[in-house]
């Protein structure tokens, strides 16, 4: 006993001598939140940021919200008293908020039209290059469509997937609604400008196609090349794979670029914003969420 408790004061001394020493003490693991609050103070991209507050809200094409949402926790993040606000609802509520002075920056999946930017002043900042892909569910034994096929699909001419090369099952269409900017790429270049059959289901954003696909053997549909994971399967055209570097380059055809627009030259924190998503740290945003910068225009 006499020995034991010996030991304990012999370590209460070596203890207490170990906090004396500089360098000594245990360190205490630093939090996940706390090294990404550390890492993101010392990011030069947030020093723009500095001396601003208030808020700004985004809102318009479902493809941005991821790298709209990651700039938005970073800058909020380094920048407690700045608030941004993310939401969605496509290309066409973007152009309507920021022109109508709803939001700060509505976003678009395509090039806004001359009506567009004449009756609102709207400037527009492309940010990234994203692909459109055609996705079916991964059981699908179709991995590979014409454009021909893909048009007599959706027009509703092609009714079971026996007929491209699949099972013996009702084709099950999904679309997005006209306010889609992904839904006019898809129109415009693949489809070229054919007609959407009636009976297509509507739904109302990449995440929400995405889920659609995903849930429904039968299914066909399309999405921002961002948005594909191993929960739907892309669909080759005309023998070429979607993605991104393809499509960058050309040789992926139903492409189109991102754009944040407002209302007249932005300045102050939208201007910052804007800047910081174009900037470096936003571009590797920009690829983290699966697309392509865009920073030199």
């Amino acid at each position: 006993m006499s020995q034991m408790r010996d030991c304990c004061t012999l370590f209460r001394l070596m203890t207490a001598f170990c906090l004396l020493i500089p360098g000594c003490s245990q360190r205490v693991p630093e939090t996940e939140d706390a090294a990404q609050n550390r890492s993101a103070s010392a990011n030069p991209e947030l020093d723009r940021f500095e001396g601003l507050s208030g808020t700004i809200d985004v809102a318009g094409g479902t493809a941005h919200i991821p790298v709209m949402s990651e700039a938005a926790k970073r800058i909020s993040r380094a920048h407690p008293e700045i608030k941004i606000t993310v939401a969605g609802g496509g290309s066409g509520v973007g152009v309507k908020k920021v022109g109508e002075g709803l939001v700060d920056i509505g976003n678009t999946g395509r090039p806004l039209s001359d009506e567009e930017r004449e009756s609102y002043g709207l400037v527009s900042f492309p940010f990234a290059i994203d692909g459109v892909a055609v996705v079916v569910h991964p059981d699908n034994a179709v991995s590979g469509l014409s454009t021909t096929e893909v048009q007599g699909l959706y027009a509703g001419q092609t009714k079971n997937w026996k007929d491209v090369g699949g099972s013996d099952a009702e084709v099950n269409l999904f679309t997005r609604d006209e306010a889609s900017g992904t839904r006019e790429v898809f129109w415009k270049k693949l489809l070229e400008k054919g007609s959407i059959s009636e009976k297509a289901n509507v739904v109302s954003s990449n995440g929400a196609m995405k889920i659609a696909v995903a849930g429904d053997p039968n299914a066909i549909g399309y999405v921002s090349l961002g948005y594909v994971d191993d929960t739907v399967k892309p669909v080759a055209i005309d023998g070429t794979a979607p993605a991104q570097e393809k499509a960058a380059s050309g040789e992926y055809p139903v492409v189109r670029k991102l754009f944040m627009n407002t209302k007249g030259q932005p300045s102050g924190l939208v201007k910052a914003f804007i800047d910081y998503v174009r900037g470096p740290a936003g571009a590797e945003i920009v690829e983290d969420a699966g697309y392509i910068p865009v920073t030199d225009e």
